[in-house]
């Protein structure tokens, strides 16, 4: 599972940011299920910021987000992403020059439709 939050951030405001988001993303790393995560900024618009994270399903993301230590460190951050979309299920990978390995929908089938 892909967790991405997208931020906006006025260059003032940048270096409080960016500290939040280090202990935001130190905290989700500690949690059981986490697999990596990045924060990232957009070459072309340095007002744009994501907090990238990976789990190994949406349950410990869920169980990492009711964690106390990240309610207190991560959610006030996260609070702050813009209203949008952000858990993502990865239906298709492949690695550099390998083949593309495609995954079944954890979603029930009437889901999958809508």
């Amino acid at each position: 599972m892909l967790a991405l939050n997208r931020f906006v951030v006025a260059a003032d405001g940048a270096t409080e940011f960016t500290e939040q988001a280090h202990a935001a993303l130190a905290a989700l790393a500690a949690r059981p299920g986490y697999q990596g995560g990045e924060l990232v900024r957009a070459v072309d618009d340095p007002a744009h910021w994501c907090l990238v994270t990976r789990w190994d399903s949406v349950g410990s993301y869920r169980r990492a987000l009711g964690a106390f230590d990240v309610k207190i460190t991560a959610t006030p951050l996260l609070a702050r992403s813009l209203d949008q979309p952000s858990g993502y299920e990865v239906l298709a990978s492949a690695p550099p020059g390998g083949e593309v390995s495609v995954r079944v929908s954890d979603r029930s089938e009437q889901d999958r439709h809508d």
